[in-house]
């Protein structure tokens, strides 16, 4: 092996290295803070809803998970729609 192919193989690895380390379809970073996948509480708190209920439970849910370290305001706004969605339904 000369210094090419050394350095191709080095270079290879440290982009497979870091491609696991941020998957940005299955684990990503905003995604898996605290130990737990958003995906997972999801999933735990809407065991007992079902359609428009458990949408936008989920939803709100997953904007107030993230807007830290996603999309900020944007996200608490669209968490806050969510809500106000299931709150004007039972009003």
């Amino acid at each position: 092996m000369d210094d090419c192919d050394a350095y191709e193989e080095a270079a290879w690895n440290e982009f497979q290295s870091k491609r696991k380390a941020i998957d940005q379809v299955n684990h990503p970073a905003h995604y898996t803070r605290g130990g737990i996948e958003c995906i997972d509480a999801l999933e735990a708190a809407t065991i007992d809803l079902q359609g428009i209920d458990a949408v936008c439970t989920a939803n709100a849910i997953k904007y107030l998970w993230r807007w830290k370290h996603k999309n900020g305001l944007e996200d608490l706004k669209k968490a806050r729609w969510y809500i106000d969605r299931l709150i004007s339904q039972r009003e």
